[in-house]
C-alpha cells in the first residue's frame, strides 16, 4: 500500500502532463519513494490519454483512469479518491497552478495531528475578471449556502485516510469536493502556497460555468433560496395588506375612488412573476431530488491503466471494455 496518493483531475492537459509527473515525483520522493500517482482523464478530446498511459509504462506509480464521457472536475475527484491506497492523499489541479514543490510542506504539518491541510493562494495569478468573477462566485455561494467557504483555498489540499475514506462514503450527484471536507469539521490547518500561473493554455471555467456550478452547489447543500422565496411572499403580502388598509381609508375618508386600472395590472404581473419563480425553484429542488433517487453510477469508466490489481476506498465502478473482454476468454 502507497504512503502517500495524489489525485489529479485531468482535461485539456497535454502540454502539462510531462512537466506534472516530473515534479510531482521529485517532490514525493522528498518524503518517500512509495506513492502512487492518479490521473484521471475527464475526456478532453486531446491526448492527454495518450499520455497518461505512456508516462505509466515508464513508471508504474503513476495510474490512469478514464471516464466514458466528460463528467466534470468534482467527479474526477471522486473517482480518484474512490481509487487511491495512500495513507495521505493530495489532491491538485492539473494546471500546475497549484506547485507540487509545496506538498514536503503538507507532510511535516500533518504529522502534527491534523487531518486536513489547506493551501491558501495568498495571491492568485489569474486574470482580472477571473479573480473577480470568482469572489463574486464565493460570495454568493457563501450568502446562499450559509457557509464561511474562503476564496483563497482551492481544491489543492493534503487529506488523511479517514477523511477520503469518510467523503467517499458521500454519494450524492452533486459534488463540491472542497464543500464536503468542510462540512465533515476534522482538525484543519491552512499554508499559505505560491499560486503560479498556468503552465500552458487557459482555463475552461468560464463565467457561465462558474455560475451553473454556484447554483447547483446552491441547491444541493442549502434550502435558504426557498426561505427567502417564503420571506419575500410574505413581504409582500404585509405590504399590499397595508396598501389596501390605506386606499380604503382615502376613499372613507376623503372621498377619493379607488382608481388604478395600470397599477392593478401591473401589480398582478409582478405577483405572477413571483409566483412562478418561487415554483421554479421549488422545480429545481424536486429535480435534484428525482436524480438522487435514480441512484445513477457518479462516474462510469471507459479505460484503466496500472490499476488493477489493487483495492481502493470505492473501487466500485464499471470495467473497462478490454479487461471485460479479458475475463471472459478466462471464464471460457
Amino acid at each position: 500500500m502507497p504512503h502517500i496518493s495524489v489525485v489529479v483531475p485531468v482535461y485539456k492537459a497535454e502540454d502539462c502532463l510531462q512537466e506534472l509527473s516530473k515534479r510531482l515525483r521529485n517532490s514525493l520522493e522528498e518524503i518517500s519513494k512509495d506513492f502512487e500517482i492518479i490521473l484521471v482523464e475527464d475526456c478532453g478530446g486531446d491526448r492527454s490519454w495518450e499520455l497518461i498511459t505512456e508516462l505509466a509504462q515508464q513508471d508504474d506509480r503513476i495510474k490512469g483512469i478514464q471516464f466514458s464521457r466528460n463528467f466534470g472536475q468534482h467527479y474526477g475527484i471522486t473517482a480518484g479518491l474512490d481509487h487511491c491506497s495512500g495513507d495521505w492523499i493530495i489532491v491538485m489541479d492539473c494546471d500546475l497552478q497549484d506547485r507540487p514543490e509545496e506538498i514536503p510542506r503538507f507532510y511535516a504539518l500533518a504529522q502534527q495531528g491534523y487531518d486536513v491541510i489547506l493551501a491558501h493562494r495568498g495571491k492568485r495569478n489569474d486574470p482580472p475578471f477571473k479573480r473577480l468573477s470568482s469572489r463574486l462566485f464565493y460570495q454568493v455561494f457563501n450568502y446562499l449556502a450559509d457557509t464561511q467557504y474562503d476564496a483563497g483555498i482551492g481544491n489543492f489540499r493534503m487529506i488523511s485516510r479517514k477523511v477520503a475514506e469518510s467523503f467517499c462514503q458521500m454519494r450524492e450527484q452533486l459534488r463540491f469536493f472542497g464543500g464536503l471536507v468542510d462540512w465533515m469539521g476534522f482538525p484543519t490547518a491552512i499554508v499559505e502556497v505560491q499560486h503560479d500561473s498556468r503552465f500552458s493554455g487557459k482555463s475552461t471555467y468560464t463565467f457561465f460555468k462558474q455560475w451553473k456550478l454556484a447554483s447547483e452547489i446552491i441547491i444541493a447543500y442549502s434550502d435558504k433560496p426557498l426561505r427567502l422565496s417564503v420571506k419575500l411572499g410574505f413581504l409582500i403580502a404585509v405590504l399590499a395588506f397595508f396598501y389596501g388598509i390605506y386606499i380604503i381609508f382615502r376613499a372613507f375618508a376623503f372621498g377619493v375612488p379607488v382608481v388604478g386600472w395600470s397599477s392593478l395590472i401591473v401589480s398582478l404581473y409582478f405577483l405572477g412573476g413571483i409566483i412562478i419563480f418561487n415554483l421554479g425553484i421549488i422545480g429545481i429542488y424536486l429535480s435534484k431530488s428525482f436524480n438522487e433517487v435514480k441512484k445513477r453510477p457518479l462516474y462510469l469508466v471507459r479505460n484503466y491503466t496500472n490499476m488493477f490489481g489493487k483495492t481502493g476506498i470505492g473501487f466500485n465502478t464499471v470495467r473497462s471494455s478490454e479487461t471485460v473482454r479479458q475475463s471472459d476468454r478466462s471464464e471460457l
